[in-house]
Order: C-alpha cells, then sequence, then structure tokens
C-alpha cells in the first residue's frame, strides 16, 4: 500500500499533490485503488476536493490532458511520450496527448548567467557580442536566447534551467512508484503496461537533458543529408555545447505553422510536402535514424523551397530488420499472405507467442480487404490505424521502436495533406520499400547475414564442451537443480504462509495473555502490578491489534 510506495520522505509532499490533482479531475476511484485514499480522505474533506461540472462533462481524455498539465513539466513530457504509443492507445486519447504544449515561463535571464558563465568557461558577453536577455521560446526544461557571434553569425543558445535535474528527478521516482503500485493494485490498467511506459520515458527524458546528446543526433542527421542542399539542419557549435547549453545555427524563416505566410511568400506548397516527406522516409527507412517529433512547431520553411528540421531531442532508431519487417509487411497484404502478415505482427508483439483464432480470423479479413490492390495505391496512414486496433483489441503491444514510427508515418501524412491536399503518402513510401526489400536481398547483405549466423553457430560450438563440462560437474555435485513455477500454487502458498503467519501470533497473544493474567496475581514490592505483568499486557495488547488489522487488510483484498 501506501507505506510501500513511499521510500523518501522528501517525495511525500509531492505525492500529495499528485493525488490532489488527480482527485480533483475525478480520478478518485483511481487514487483509493493505488492506496491513497486511506491517507488523504481527512485532507480532502478539509479541502473540499470535488469534482466541478466543468470537468466532469469532460471526456477521460481530455480530463486527463488537463490533470498532466497541472501536475507539470516533468508530466508534460509524460504526456508527449504517451503521444508515441499509438498502439496502447486509441485515436482520441493520442488526439489529447498532442495537444500538450512544452511551454513555461521564462527564468530572467540573471538567474541564468552563473550557470552560463560556468558553462562557457567566461562571460559570455566576451564570447557574444550580442545576446538578448529575453527569452526567443521557453520549455519545461530549458529556454532559447537569441546571440550573434563575432563574425556577425546569428546563433541560439539553449539552456537548460537551473536546478531542473533535482525536480525531475524527484518526479521520475514518484512515478515509478506510482507506475509499480497500478500494475499491482489496478489489473484493468495493466494492459497499458505502465512500468515499461515509464521505463521508456525516464531514458528519453533523461536524454533530453543532455543537450550534448541532441547535438550529435543533429550532427548524424545533417550528415546523411549532406547530399541535399533542400535540407537545413542547424550546425552544432560544439566549441560552446555541453551537457546543460547548446549552441547552434539561428533559422530565419517560416513556421511551420504559419501556412498564410507560406502562401504570401509564393513557395511551392506541393513541392514542400514532397521533399518533406522524402526527408522524413529517408531517415526512416534508409538510415534508421529519424526525428521523432515533427510537428509543424519543429519545422521551418525557407527561401527556394528549402526545409530546416530543428529540435533533435527525441529521436527514433529503426534497425534494418524491422524495416524489411515492414516491407514484408506490406508486401504480404497486397499479395493477401495474412500467414505472412501474422508472422510480422507477432515478431512486433511483445506480450504474445500463438495467434488465437479470433486474432487470425481478424488478420484474415483485415488482408482480404487489400486483395489485389496494388502497394502504390494503399492508403499507409490508414493500415496502419486498423493495424494498431487489431492490436489494442488483442491486448498486443509493439516495442517503442514501432510506435515511434508507426507515429511518425500517421503526423507525416497530416503534415503532408495539410501542404497539399492532394497528398498522396504511398506514392512517395513506395520506392522507399522497394529500396528496402532489394537491399535485404542483395548478395551482399546476404553474405553479411550468412557470415554473421556462422559466426554464431561457431562460437556455440566452441562454448558446447564447455557449458556441457560445468552441466556435468554440477551434476556430479548435486548442485543441479530444476525450477518450475506454478503461479497459482506460489499465491496460494503465499496466502497459506500469512495464515499460518496469524495463527502463530494469535496463539503467542492468547499465551501472553494467560500468562499475563497469572503472573498480574503476583503484586509487585509496591501492591501493583509487577513490571513482568505490564510488559506482558503491552505485548498481548500489541499482537491482538496486529492480527485484527492484519484480518481486516486481507478482507479487503
Amino acid at each position: 500500500m501506501l507505506w510501500q510506495a513511499i521510500s523518501a520522505v522528501r517525495d511525500l509532499g509531492r505525492l500529495h499533490d499528485i493525488a490532489a490533482v488527480l482527485i480533483r479531475y475525478g480520478f478518485g476511484d483511481l487514487v483509493r485503488r493505488i492506496g491513497l485514499a486511506g491517507v488523504l480522505e481527512r485532507t480532502g474533506r478539509a479541502l473540499h476536493w470535488h469534482v466541478s461540472e466543468d470537468l466532469a462533462r469532460l471526456e477521460s481524455p481530455a480530463r486527463v490532458r488537463r490533470a498532466l498539465e497541472e501536475l507539470g513539466p516533468t508530466f508534460v513530457k509524460l504526456g508527449q511520450i504517451l503521444a508515441t504509443r499509438v498502439d496502447l492507445f486509441p485515436p482520441d486519447w493520442i488526439a489529447e496527448f498532442s495537444k500538450l504544449q512544452d511551454a513555461a515561463v521564462a527564468v530572467p535571464f540573471a538567474d541564468l548567467r552563473a550557470q552560463l558563465t560556468e558553462d562557457l568557461g567566461e562571460p559570455p558577453e566576451d564570447i557574444f557580442p550580442r545576446l538578448e536577455s529575453e527569452a526567443l521560446a521557453a520549455a519545461s526544461l530549458a529556454q532559447v536566447h537569441r546571440a550573434w557571434l563575432a563574425d556577425g553569425t546569428p546563433v541560439i543558445l539553449k539552456i537548460r534551467r537551473p536546478g531542473i535535474r533535482p525536480l525531475v528527478e524527484a518526479d521520475l521516482r514518484l512515478i515509478k512508484r506510482l507506475a509499480e503500485i497500478l500494475e499491482s493494485e489496478a489489473p484493468d490498467l495493466r494492459r497499458y503496461h505502465p512500468r515499461e511506459v515509464v521505463r521508456q520515458f525516464t531514458l528519453s527524458l533523461r536524454r533530453e537533458l543532455d543537450f550534448s546528446t541532441e547535438g550529435r543526433s543533429a550532427e548524424r542527421i545533417a550528415t546523411s543529408f549532406e547530399a541535399h542542399p533542400e535540407i537545413v539542419i542547424p550546425r552544432i557549435y560544439w566549441t560552446w555545447t555541453c551537457e546543460r547549453l547548446n549552441v547552434q545555427d539561428y533559422i530565419e524563416g517560416i513556421p511551420g505553422r504559419n501556412l498564410a505566410a507560406l502562401d504570401a511568400t509564393g513557395l511551392d506548397r506541393a513541392l514542400l510536402a514532397q521533399r518533406g516527406t522524402d526527408a522524413v522516409l529517408k531517415m526512416i527507412l534508409e538510415d534508421g535514424f529519424f526525428h521523432a517529433d515533427l510537428h509543424p512547431g519543429n519545422i521551418y520553411y525557407l527561401p527556394d523551397n528549402r526545409i530546416a528540421f530543428i529540435d533533435f531531442g527525441m529521436v527514433g532508431r529503426i534497425s534494418g530488420e524491422r524495416r524489411y519487417q515492414l516491407a514484408v509487411l506490406l508486401h504480404g497484404l497486397v499479395s493477401h499472405d495474412s500467414a505472412t502478415v501474422s508472422d510480422v505482427l507477432l515478431d512486433w508483439s511483445e506480450n504474445t507467442e500463438t495467434v488465437s483464432d479470433t486474432l487470425q480470423v481478424e488478420i484474415d479479413a483485415f488482408v482480404d480487404q487489400y486483395h489485389g490492390v496494388e502497394l502504390r495505391k494503399l492508403d499507409i496512414a490508414r493500415l496502419l490505424s486498423e493495424l494498431l486496433t487489431i492490436l489494442r483489441d488483442h491486448g498486443l503491444t509493439l516495442p517503442p521502436d514501432l510506435a515511434l514510427l508507426f507515429k511518425a508515418f500517421i503526423t507525416l501524412e497530416g503534415l503532408g495533406r495539410q501542404l497539399n491536399p492532394g497528398f498522396d503518402m504511398t506514392s512517395a513510401i513506395a520506392p522507399f520499400l522497394e529500396k528496402v526489400l532489394l537491399a535485404y536481398s542483395a548478395p551482399e547483405a546476404i553474405a553479411k547475414r550468412g557470415w554473421r549466423t556462422l559466426i554464431d553457430a561457431l562460437g556455440l560450438i566452441a562454448s558446447l564442451p564447455k557449458d556441457l563440462s560445468r552441466l556435468l560437474r554440477s551434476a556430479r555435485r548435486g548442485k543441479l537443480q530444476i525450477q518450475v513455477e506454478v503461479i497459482p500454487l506460489k499465491h496460494f502458498g503465499e496466502k497459506i504462509d500469512r495464515a499460518v503467519s496469524r495463527l502463530a501470533l494469535s496463539i503467542i497473544t492468547a499465551a501472553l495473555i494467560i500468562g499475563t493474567a497469572i503472573v498480574s496475581n503476583i503484586n509487585g514490592p509496591d501492591g501493583g502490578l509487577s513490571t513482568l505483568g505490564l510488559f506482558g499486557f503491552i505485548a498481548a495488547a500489541s499482537g491482538g491489534i496486529w492480527v485484527l488489522i492484519s484480518i481486516w487488510r486481507s478482507g479487503k483484498d
């Protein structure tokens, strides 16, 4: 219960705040199930916590989004990660999570100066002759200031907020504990895999806190587009970039959200949609390393129909095997091969090994509706959405890399249609999928996989005598153990153990009562109860209270 969730007193106040927000937004039942209601009940009555009529009329996705916004920066970041889990949440939830904006009030520049001087090694004015003290943008983890180098080059300084890491780490500890409680106390929420989502979120947020990691990601993508002048990636200035500071080129262009300004400049919307799509598909299907947060705020349109991508704090990685599986999946759809589609889905899913009859029927029907459809005529976004619906209905989940991939594809089509209503995602993706299939089947690729398999097999054969020797040695010494774990019997054994413990303590308590009653008949030196009798009464009362509490809690469980 609650005392198991709190290992550090320093987090208790923050846990109280979280429970208060959840109750205010109508999630009191959730608070009760995770063991917080008993402690907060009196406080809630005193503070008159209730759900307002306006909040009560909101749908659950909107209420969750509002609660995350109120809980602060770390939880806003969590919501942004949840927006990528299109395999766990239906479209209405994803749409709400996608509304979470990472905005915050800017810290006064005077409060940043000491940290900035420490990171630069000298006062900022000595490096940047002109530095704007007013923030260009402010988010939960950092804020951006515009500056100019000595040669007049405009740059931006992305500065991490002072003292933000300890606050984030405290929230991460609480979120981890809450996820553990949810999995154990709320069975209907286990399908969302809270612990795995929190683990992915923790890794992502810690990477995002290191601005040098973002710089390396931007540089890696910039290298892959060296032969594509129509795609612009800001240059990173490594002389000053570190964990808490990122100095990069200032991009002056039309923000992705400002379509009116785009039309006023006479840029070609259709060409921009094509170039942007080709760039993203290249990152995903050719490079296997892509920008995973492609919303309009991270895209700028430049003269000569060029496109700039910024903010590489969230990136995705897709192995060659995953890319090949995606191509095989689409090929299985157009060739009416439901077995292939099932195999790919099972390879992708993390929590099943066999296909149920119902799942196989749904996959057959899903494949049948695309029978005879050419690859170039497939609606990729709709196809992926339907696949995700099947996965969710059967409790199947995707690994984080594939969840990001699906999200990127769906977002990409939305951005393409925003620029060009006649945008055809399938025509754009078809050449890249063909390249993936050809590259996987190329003699060099086959030889490389064969050589790697041969090396692994030889390594296994070479280690086999030693492994057998260890196995036989353990058997001769009587140390060879075979463990068979039957979960229902394990739970039954735990219940028996608790019952026996209570019975033993009840017997001891009864013995103490009887013994103390006998001892109490013997007066002490002053005519009162003896010290031994007093201690006996206290011990018996404590044991009895513990037994009653244990039985009451067991009945609630």
